[in-house]
């Protein structure tokens, strides 16, 4: 089982919290190429090694946050409230 460090609320267990999505992904522009916007929609990538998520603490104090995780190992490397996850140097880090 993994163990979230909500920022607010602390380390929490795994199923207080759902998946959101990739955290790297941006939204291509509205008036840009259709291709670009489906595979913004449908395509993913499967990497094996650290990936930025989003996650939401669904049980808990319902804020959004961004995780590095090991895709492999599960092991959580920061993790940081995903309002300020986008601008740099935002967001208080918290390792595990």
């Amino acid at each position: 089982m993994m163990v979230i460090a909500c920022p607010f609320c602390g380390p929490r267990p795994e199923i207080e919290f759902s998946y959101g999505g990739d955290a790297s992904l941006s939204r291509p522009p509205e008036d840009g190429k259709q291709e670009a916007y489906l595979d913004y929609l449908y395509l993913r990538d499967n990497p094996r090694g650290w990936h930025e998520e989003l996650w939401v603490h669904r049980h808990g104090c319902g804020a959004w946050i961004s995780l590095r995780r090991h895709t492999v190992t599960h092991e959580i490397g920061t993790c940081r409230y995903a309002g300020d996850a986008r601008r740099p140097g935002g967001g208080e880090e918290q390792g595990r």
